[in-house]
């Protein structure tokens, strides 16, 4: 995502100053973003999408893989290597890379203006009005934070979808992350203010919510709410708002609570949707992991939970090339994968870093190895995700139309209650019309592995065609009330 925006000092004295942001890595490095955005938006920001405008630009960086920190550096790299150029003089660093990295990334990048920590998003004006500088760097023992509803958001996804952060950071010891170390312990928001906030998205015509935690499953155990808290918090939602769809992601098997199945078959708001991180499936590599769970474990929920929600997709991730894991566990995930044929699949090779958990297990594997078994098992994948959309062929079916197609302006597309947004496969819309945010009735007529082609037939929810994108912070007053 790139933006730009312009900025008014607090003493209401005018400094239009154009800012880019750039926001890489996951749906809740986003959701910050956002609320970066919509402190600057309240300072008087006027939102572009042009870098070659920019005077300042906001890098908000992924830290979690090799891969999304390469990407995260080399942002950075271009962005500083435009500065002196055109009207670029100012680079800002935030995100997860900035909260656990920032001194390093001084050291080696010295045309960084700025860092931005996760727990200080409300700083951002500063950091683009020159008053945060080289001198200031964030807390580097962890995000305490948790933003809430009384935050301004500038929503992104028009009125498609919009994501709800339901709860900060992780309690999980997987040797392979070190987002506990970046975003600290595990804390659930509370569920009034999430409520109130799904409000005040619904409000702006999103059609789409989707609730995201690092371990969404897990919402509401430190408030004393149990196992049932994503059941409760799901229950309110429904009750307080008309969204359309509904959808949670990262289910965690361990804290999954099966009475969401009841829930989702009941609720045709609630998207038949399972996202279940598993990352292995091998006893041996899971315990070196430090993850519970087995191949039979895993067998019965899935079948459990297909057995409870009619037209239920399950997806999940698998990390390959993870220090020890040996070719006959790789035989055992592919077997996994035959056997319980999930609908959509992840499969990423083991990035080593040195602050991980399990750093001292080194990375043995090479990557030549790691990549070998990852082509394997995403061509596995390929024709089951084809066999299984080839059920849908000749059927009638619910989508929402997302907007344009990459390859053509004229070309719509959309998705299924049954894909995610950003990671699962899409419908291409051969025929018809309609807005993003619609829903449609849609006839589905060919299938691919990864792509539904459907005629729309009609449309049955129609989106509001000039929405407001930002959510304002809440008064002095209401933050009372309601905090």
């Amino acid at each position: 995502m790139l933006e730009s925006a312009a900025v008014r000092s607090r003493d209401g004295r005018s400094r239009r100053v154009r800012v880019g942001l750039i926001s890489l890595g996951c749906a809740k490095n986003l959701v910050d973003a956002e609320v970066m955005l919509g402190h600057l938006v309240e300072r008087g920001a006027e939102i572009t999408a042009s870098l070659d405008e920019a005077e300042v630009v906001v890098v908000n960086t992924c830290g979690f893989i090799e891969d999304a920190q390469r990407e995260s550096v080399e942002a950075i790299l271009e962005v500083a290597s435009r500065k002196g150029k055109g009207g670029l003089q100012r680079l800002v660093v935030a995100g997860c890379m900035a909260q656990g990295y920032a001194r390093e990334l001084a050291a080696e990048v010295p045309e960084i203006d700025c860092f931005i920590g996760l727990d200080e998003l409300e700083r951002v004006p500063e950091a683009v009005l020159g008053r945060l500088g080289r001198s200031h760097f964030p807390d580097q023992h962890g995000a305490i934070r948790l933003y809430d509803h009384r935050e301004p958001r500038l929503l992104t996804g028009g009125t498609v979808f919009a994501y709800l952060k339901v709860a900060e950071g992780c309690d999980n010891p997987c040797t392979f992350c070190q987002i506990p170390r970046m975003r600290g312990g595990f804390r659930s928001r509370d569920l009034a203010s999430l409520v109130e906030e799904a409000v005040r998205i619904e409000a702006a015509g999103v059609t789409e919510l989707v609730l995201v935690a690092q371990d969404t499953t897990r919402y509401g155990e430190d408030l004393g709410l149990g196992r049932t808290g994503l059941q409760r918090l799901l229950e309110a939602l429904l009750a307080a708002t008309k969204f359309p769809w509904i959808r949670f992601l990262y289910a965690y098997p361990a804290t999954l609570d099966h009475g969401l199945f009841t829930l989702m078959r009941a609720e045709p708001r609630l998207a038949p949707y399972l996202d279940l991180p598993l990352q292995h499936v091998s006893r041996r590599v899971l315990k070196a992991m430090k993850r519970g769970g087995s191949v039979r474990e895993y067998r019965d929920l899935i079948a459990k939970a297909r057995s409870a929600v009619p037209d239920l997709a399950v997806r999940s991730a698998f990390i390959v090339g993870f220090p020890g894991e040996e070719d006959e566990d790789v035989d055992e995930l592919a077997r996994f994968l035959e056997e319980v044929k999930l609908d959509h699949v992840g499969v990423f090779t083991y990035s080593f870093q040195a602050a991980n958990p399990g750093a001292l297990l080194g990375d043995p594997i090479p990557r030549r190895v790691k990549e070998s078994r990852r082509r394997r098992l995403m061509r596995l994948q390929q024709g089951i995700s084809r066999e299984r959309y080839r059920t849908l062929r000749g059927s009638e079916r619910v989508a929402l139309v997302t907007g344009a197609s990459p390859e053509s302006e004229f070309l719509l597309e959309g998705r299924l209650p049954q894909q995610a947004p950003e990671v699962d496969g899409r419908v291409l819309f051969t025929a018809g019309t309609a807005r993003p945010g619609d829903l449609v009735r849609v006839r589905i007529h060919k299938t691919y592995a990864f792509e539904v082609l459907a005629e729309i037939v009609d449309v049955i929810h129609r989106a509001p065609v000039a929405p407001p994108r930002l959510l304002p912070s809440l008064p002095l007053g209401r933050r009372a009330a309601l905090g």
